[in-house]
């Protein structure tokens, strides 16, 4: 009964974030058992001359073995992956995607030129950068240690990273890609001149539900989710498509 139970939570979970945790974990476990991590990191030789091309996406799946550091990054990727897609993408499913595409690529592209082997790391530290950057009046609770705003949370776990003896690059180049998605998604286009140049490919998923992305307009939108959008009374006008408009105290553990 509780694992029926924990199945049943498990699919109320977004499309998005519940694929990519699902392969992260069984990325993990199959190393455990029948893979070596030589067989999935990021090598361009072994991509572009052996054709392994399954790299290009392993190398975002794996996280290192059991431990400490592997259930922390699960903690970050499934906690402000889901919050992004319930907030600021939720009913833009392509749109979503389209970001985790955007980002792959950079990050692979950039990881080629500083030789970065494994890149799930820095895909989490852009998921938190984009939600901290669109959510700029949450109030965060670092392990009950400080109190910031929601902005200042990547260089914290940069900080974090390096007091536990970890390179910073990794998050670095997160925080720069998903800067370049936040320029150019959330700013870019409310420049004079500007206009949306991130465009998400047609043969996408089409959404599920129904938001209206106000493009001339940062905040708010309004979203409807399927069954609240047969009564247009339930809705309610929301920030960045999930943070109702006033602050929030949040904590980065669930």
């Amino acid at each position: 009964m509780a694992w029926q139970g924990l199945a049943t939570e498990f699919l109320q979970v977004p499309v998005v974030t519940r694929a990519y945790t699902a392969a992260c974990v069984l990325t993990t476990a199959a190393v455990m058992e029948l893979l070596s991590p030589f067989q999935l990191y990021f090598n361009p030789h072994l991509v572009f001359r052996k054709f392994q091309v399954w790299r290009l996406v392993t190398s975002f799946l794996f996280f290192g073995p059991l431990g400490f550091s592997f259930f922390f990054n699960m903690l970050f990727v499934f906690r402000y992956c889901r919050m992004l897609e319930e907030g600021s993408f939720r009913g833009r499913t392509a749109d979503f995607v389209f970001m985790f595409f955007f980002g792959g690529v950079l990050m692979t592209l950039l990881g080629f030129l500083g030789s970065l082997f494994f890149l799930g790391q820095a895909l989490t530290a852009m998921l938190v950068y984009v939600w901290s950057r669109r959510s700029p009046q949450v109030r965060v609770n670092f392990f009950g240690l400080l109190t910031f705003q929601a902005p200042f949370l990547p260089w914290a776990l940069m900080g974090f990273s390096l007091l536990l003896g970890n390179s910073i690059f990794v998050d670095l180049l997160g925080i720069i890609v998903g800067h370049i998605y936040y320029f150019l998604e959330d700013i870019f286009p409310h420049q004079p001149g500007g206009k949306r140049l991130l465009l998400t490919p047609s043969f996408l998923p089409l959404p599920t539900g129904s938001c209206y992305w106000m493009i001339q307009r940062r905040t708010p939108i309004t979203c409807l989710s399927p069954r609240s959008s047969q009564d247009p009374h339930s809705s309610e006008l929301r920030q960045d498509g999930g943070q109702p408009l006033r602050p929030v105290l949040a904590s980065i553990l669930p």
